[in-house]
Formats: C-alpha cells, sequence, structure tokens
C-alpha cells in the first residue's frame, strides 16, 4: 500500500469524487476520469435527479472529508412529509419527534461540484472528463477509454483500480466477463419508471408551495414527490408503472390523455407545472433497479463502490447517504494498519456488504409505504404514536426511519431488523386496541406504552433469532 502507487477511480460522481478527495488528503497519488463533461461548466441533468435527500450518515462522511459546511450551506432543510389528497387537503407528517432532525434537499451538482473542486486543490489528484471508459483488463489493472473529442482510444495503466461509475459500472461488467473467478450478481427492477417534471417559481422567485416538506401526492399504484430547490422551483417526480393500470407511461402518449391524468389524480399539483407537456415528452423516462453482487474486488488491485457495488431504488433517500458511508467505513479500515490492499478490500466488502444489501430492502419496502400507506388511517396511527415516543423519550425511542436517517452509529442491517421487529410490535398493540391516539396521553401512560413495545420488540427478535431471520 505504497503511497506512490499510481491509483485509478472511474467515475467522478458524488462517490468518486468523495473517494478522491479523501484519499488525497490521506496522502494518495490519484487520477479520476469520467465519461461526462465537467458539471461545473455544462448543465448535464438532462431529465435525470437533479436534487436528492442528504441526511446524518452522508454528512458524516462530508465532515470526514471538511466539506460539511460548505454542503449545508446549500442545504433546504425538510422536517417532514406533506401528504396531498386528490381534493388538494394536506396533512404534514414529521420524519423525528426530536427536535433537531431533518433531512435535506441538495442539489446533485452543486454537491458534486463542491467534492471535485476540493479534490482538485491536491496536487496528488488529476480529473479528466469526457473520458469514457469502455474496458477494463482487471487481471493487468490496465483500463481502456475513448476519448469523446479526438475519438481516440488511449490506456491507462494502474496498481489499483475503484469503480465508482454507478449502475451501469464497466470495472462490474469485466467481474462477470471475463470469468476469472465466481463472481454473483443480480439487477432487479420495479416494475414502475420515473420521469422529472418541475414547479418554477413564483414570479417574485418565492416557493409556491411548503418548502419545509418533501411532499407526496400517494396514490396507491403510483404517486407524485416534489422536493424544493434554491432557486424557488421544485423538482417533481412522477412514478407510474410502463404498462400496468389504466395509466402508464405506455399509454400517456397525448397531450389530452396526461392532462386527464393530471386532473383526475393531481389537480393541485397540475396548475402548478405549466409546462407539463413539453417536460412529459422531452423528458426521458428512467428506471428503477436495485443492483446487489459478491465479491466487490479482485485479487488485490480492483474495487467496486458506490453504486457500481449495490444501487438502490431512491425511496429512502439513502442512495447517496450510503455510498458515502461507503468513503466513511472505507476511511476506517485504512486506519486499521492492514498491509495490503486485498485485506483492506475483504475487510471493507465484509463489514459493508451486509448493510447495503438491507438498505436496498428497505427501499423496496418505502416504495410501497409512500404510494399508498401514508395515507392508510392505521398507518397515521402508528406515526402519530411514534412521533409522541420520540418527542417525550428522546433518548429511548427510535423508529425504525429514525435509525436509519438521523442514527449514523446504527448499520442499516441492524436499524432494518430491530425496526421491522418494533414496527410489528406497534401495529399489534394498535390492532388488539391496546394503545390509541384518540386521545393526548400523559407522559406515565406513554411510558406504559413504550415497555410494551420494547417488551414485544424483544420478543419478536429472538423469535427471529431462533427461526434464523
Amino acid at each position: 500500500m505504497n503511497k506512490e502507487q499510481n491509483i485509478l477511480i472511474i467515475g467522478a460522481g458524488l462517490c468518486g469524487s468523495l473517494l478522491a478527495l479523501r484519499l488525497a488528503q490521506r496522502g494518495y497519488k490519484v487520477a479520476v476520469y469520467e465519461s461526462r463533461p465537467d458539471l461545473r461548466i455544462t448543465d448535464i441533468s438532462a431529465g435525470r435527479s437533479i436534487n436528492l435527500a442528504l441526511s446524518d450518515r452522508g454528512f458524516k462522511a462530508l465532515r470526514l472529508a471538511g466539506v460539511e459546511e460548505q454542503a449545508k450551506a446549500i442545504c433546504i432543510p425538510m422536517y417532514g412529509r406533506l401528504m396531498h389528497d386528490k381534493q388538494g387537503a394536506t396533512f404534514a407528517s414529521n420524519y423525528s419527534g426530536r427536535e433537531g432532525e431533518y433531512i435535506n434537499s441538495i442539489s446533485r451538482g452543486d454537491l458534486n461540484g463542491i467534492l471535485l473542486t476540493e479534490a482538485e486543490k491536491h496536487q496528488n489528484v488529476s480529473i479528466y472528463f469526457n473520458k469514457k471508459c469502455v474496458d477494463i483488463d482487471i487481471e493487468n489493472t490496465v483500463a481502456t477509454f475513448e476519448d469523446y473529442t479526438s475519438k481516440q482510444e488511449f490506456t491507462v495503466n494502474a496498481d489499483v483500480i475503484f469503480g465508482t461509475d454507478g449502475a451501469g459500472s464497466v470495472l462490474r461488467k469485466s467481474y462477470y466477463l471475463d470469468r476469472k473467478f465466481l463472481f454473483s450478481y443480480s439487477q432487479n427492477y420495479l416494475s414502475h419508471g420515473y420521469k422529472e417534471l418541475e414547479i418554477p417559481a413564483a414570479a417574485n422567485g418565492a416557493h409556491q408551495i411548503s418548502k419545509d416538506h418533501l411532499h407526496i401526492w400517494p396514490r396507491g399504484d403510483y404517486m407524485l414527490i416534489a422536493l424544493p430547490n434554491l432557486d424557488g422551483s421544485f423538482t417533481v417526480t412522477l412514478f407510474l408503472s410502463y404498462d400496468d393500470g389504466e395509466y402508464n407511461f405506455n399509454n400517456l402518449t397525448s397531450k389530452e390523455t396526461i392532462t386527464r391524468f393530471f386532473e383526475k389524480e393531481f389537480p393541485d399539483a397540475l396548475a402548478l407545472i405549466p409546462n407539463i407537456k413539453d417536460e412529459f415528452f422531452n423528458n426521458p423516462t428512467g428506471a428503477l433497479g436495485t443492483v446487489k453482487c459478491s465479491p466487490w474486488s479482485y485479487q488485490n488491485n480492483t474495487l467496486l463502490m458506490g453504486d457500481a457495488a449495490h444501487a438502490i431504488v431512491p425511496f429512502y433517500g439513502q442512495g447517496m447517504n450510503a455510498s458515502f458511508e461507503d468513503v466513511t467505513v472505507f476511511d476506517e479500515i485504512l486506519d486499521g494498519g492492514l498491509e495490503s490492499w486485498e485485506a483492506v478490500f475483504k475487510a471493507f466488502e465484509k463489514l459493508r456488504k451486509q448493510d447495503t444489501d438491507a438498505i436496498a430492502d428497505l427501499a423496496i419496502d418505502n416504495f410501497h409505504e409512500m404510494k399508498d400507506h401514508v395515507a392508510n388511517p392505521l398507518f397515521k396511527q402508528k406515526r402519530k404514536i411514534e412521533m409522541d415516543l420520540e418527542k417525550t423519550f428522546p433518548s429511548d425511542y427510535f423508529s425504525k426511519y429514525s435509525m436509519v436517517t438521523f442514527n449514523e452509529e446504527i448499520g442499516y442491517e441492524q436499524a432494518m431488523k430491530i425496526g421491522r421487529a418494533q414496527d410489528k410490535a406497534l401495529l399489534n398493540l394498535i390492532a388488539d386496541e391496546a394503545v390509541s391516539t384518540s386521545l393526548e396521553m400523559t407522559k406515565e401512560e406513554l411510558k406504559i406504552v413504550l415497555d410494551k413495545i420494547q417488551q414485544e420488540t424483544n420478543e419478536i427478535l429472538n423469535e427471529d433469532k431462533i427461526a434464523g431471520l
């Protein structure tokens, strides 16, 4: 693990640029190659998600790299969800009952730009744009690139290659095409896709709806969400089946059907999207997929990280945060004094993969929760009790969402296991009418509820352990 070795990072997105910055801070010599233009001088959003949800796990990684405050300066806090029904009525649901816990809407491009600029300040970092990786010889750590300007191919020899090149990773493709070792890989898609739209700012530059919330229009089989941007606009995303149901992406092919669909299902949103026809037809329809694979490394010289190793659907707001947490965990392993890259890579995957598998499953769960369950009266009761418990006993009760989003010291897998058992315990108490939200409970009454939930949660966890779950 000589710091004079040539480290090649393929992909200068969020994970790759943060990894480059952190390795540079540790004194390693790093070259980063990116297929797209430099997003700091070129708009490359083109219908791709332009704002993301940044929360505690992501901030921990940014803090490690010394850029937390720069990121906070471009964040918009979102304190909870604001649900919209078909009649335009709304109701709010906070993310946490504790003070100071919220998620943040942040521009993907602006954050990526901060990381690239900080990385380039280090003399031991070189970043190259418009260089598409077309092949990797994993045996000899040689990557072949195509220059978009000259159309010429060239090769780069490296000692170590990191693949942070997203869900379509060329390095991961090399793993299974070269057949040099046993490699497990799955890529599963939802039946739904997504399309980006926009609610523009008001004439005075203000947000037209609350900027303090993540907005959801839950409709069972599909949904609309909206996140605020600093310029007063909202990025709106429609999640809809490709071909199932009365309305789907395959039959919304005319201005009339699109307008009819939105008038019926999202009338208050339609009134705020003046260019819906042009945006609907011009913006691409994106796929929603989950990638799981193993192993993430080959010998002592290549490693997958971020979406290249574990792409997930966006419904827990943890894709970026999970990729950033990869860098945090990797950095901690580097502090452990292991003597080879191979040992570091194996330790990283052993510690990390169970958590990335867990957040992938949780993201699928939250897809169904957001499009359907958030409007369910039973779910509303559950959230009301959770908020009351977190507010009254902030050190003793954490909902599943809070463990995942606001407690970076709990791994995703542990949060999933405890959270699912806790959810089951609380729903059982509500179904058995052992707890009610019809009246405000005193602290003493809430303590009884807390004790019951904790007791039943532990019983469920023990049963799951015996069952091998």
